[in-house]
């Protein structure tokens, strides 16, 4: 199978994409595949091969996996963003599913105070308590679109784990 891949330059040269043999194992994962990434992420574990220890705080993700060494950044310069534009989506839909429920259940004098500091609580804390998720998540969405073998920087070499014993 070829696909194309951007190949990273040494001299300072910009990016290209070039047509690459890619292995069986950069083939798009079927639905089950998928649900299968998906539940590991939700669990904030590694969605390519399942493996824990990849948080070391809350806040902070390893570079790589310590069990497969899939490098957590892809290989791609504002990565991150993807990440951050789920963390928003999802507290922006919680805060919205919220908002109209209480205003449904207590219409017609709904408690627009309550529900204005309410609801600025909520968009501080939310993105606060679903980070680690969404960071997770955007690497299983990214890992059903681009597989593990789809870029050459996917995986590390075992020497350059030295993130593994928690450092």
């Amino acid at each position: 199978m070829l696909g194309a891949v951007k190949l990273r330059v040494r001299d300072g040269s910009r990016p290209r994409y070039v047509a690459v043999a890619m292995s069986d194992a950069a083939v798009r994962p079927d639905f089950a595949q998928v649900l299968r990434i998906t539940g590991r992420a939700l669990r904030r574990r590694c969605p390519n091969c399942g493996g824990g220890g990849v948080w070391t705080s809350w806040l902070k993700m390893r570079e790589a996996c310590p069990t497969c060494g899939l490098h957590f950044e892809r290989g791609e310069h504002g990565y991150i963003v993807g990440a951050y534009m789920f963390n928003i989506v999802f507290a922006e839909l919680v805060f919205a599913i919220i908002l109209i429920s209480i205003a449904v259940a207590t219409w017609p004098a709904p408690p627009w105070t309550f529900l204005q500091y309410g609801g600025g609580i909520l968009m501080i804390v939310l993105p606060f308590l679903f980070y680690p998720f969404s960071k997770t998540l955007f690497l299983a969405f990214d890992l059903t679109f681009r597989p593990v073998g789809y870029d050459r920087g996917d995986a590390v070499a075992p020497a350059d784990r030295s993130d593994r014993a928690g450092g």
